[in-house]
This record gives C-alpha cells, sequence and structure tokens, in this order.
C-alpha cells in the first residue's frame, strides 16, 4: 500500500516553519502506523513511525535545514546543503545514535521528478536511509532491521526505503 501523509496533518513546531510538503512511500499492508510521543522524540524530529515485527521499522525525520546551512532559504535542495558525503555525516548520527564513520556501505543518487534523493545504506546498525530536502526542511526516511530481519527481508526493506518520494 502507498502511505500518503495527510495534508492536514499537524507537525512544524516553532517560527518560521512552513506546512510540512506531504511524502509518500510503499509499506506492507501489515506494517501498522505507531504513535509518535513527544517525549520520545530525544531532540529528534519524528513525524511518523511504522513497524512489523517480523520486519522491521521505519521512520520519517523532517528537521529544519537551517540546522545544516542558513543561506537555502525556503525552496532548499539536497544537493545545496552539501554532497552525500557531508549530508550523512551531519544527520547520520541522530538515525543511528552513533558516528558513521566507517558504517556507510553505499551511497547512491537518484532523482525523481527533478528532486535528488539521497540513498545510504549503514551497518551497524542495518539501517537504510533516504535523504531528501523540500521547502524549508530536510527530509529523512529510514527503514531499519535487526540481524534476522536484514538477512530475510533485506529486499523488501530496500524496496521501501526507495520508494520514498516528497510530494
Amino acid at each position: 500500500m502507498t502511505y500518503r501523509r495527510p495534508d492536514d496533518k499537524s507537525g512544524g513546531h516553532g517560527v518560521g516553519w512552513s506546512p510540512i510538503i506531504p511524502y509518500l512511500f510503499s509499506v506492507p499492508q501489515d506494517w501498522e502506523e505507531v504513535p509518535v510521543s513527544i517525549a520520545d522524540l530525544g531532540g529528534t524530529e519524528i513525524d511518523l513511525r511504522f513497524a512489523s515485527s517480523k520486519e522491521g521499522k521505519l521512520f520519517v525525520i523532517v528537521a529544519p535545514v537551517l540546522r545544516f546551512a542558513d543561506n537555502l532559504g525556503e525552496d532548499a535542495k539536497i544537493e545545496k546543503i552539501g554532497p552525500p558525503e557531508k549530508v550523512i555525516n551531519a544527520f547520520g548520527p541522530e538515525v543511528i545514535g552513533d558516528n558513521v564513520e566507517g558504517k556507510v556501505q553505499s551511497i547512491n543518487v537518484a532523482e525523481h521528478d527533478g528532486r535528488m534523493y539521497y540513498q545510504y545504506e549503514l551497518e551497524p546498525p542495518h539501517a537504510l536511509i533516504t535523504a531528501t530536502a523540500a521547502g524549508n526542511r530536510l527530509y529523512l526516511f529510514n527503514v531499519i532491521g535487526n540481524g534476522l530481519q536484514w538477512k530475510r527481508h533485506y529486499t523488501d526493506l530496500k524496496r521501501i526505503a526507495e520508494s520514498f518520494r516528497v510530494a
């Protein structure tokens, strides 16, 4: 099934926040949306979570581009924030809770409808991250699995990770 963020869903707090531009991705039917609590954010702007006990979990981080560069204006592009290596070094620790040095297994750059997406595979932990920018925000789509989930469902997890688009 395809999940699309509802246009009227709240989110984006603080001064100077534009509405969050909707994003969409494919997620298996048996994955469930998990409520996001402000308490469990730990400073991270998690907008959405889904999980499957069998296959893995995913979460979307929507962060202000101002944290990465102050000259991007209201229509940020990920390539203006920097090359893929700079971007993963800047936000990777937020996703995996640790320095990413030596953990980036692969980097891929893809373009869809004129928007650039950086795709990363990290290990350990097993993580697939798709990053892009739109409006005044950076979007990080994170798909994570444990060893067994990774071994059994890697192809599905990769398909989910690569399906992420900002409308």
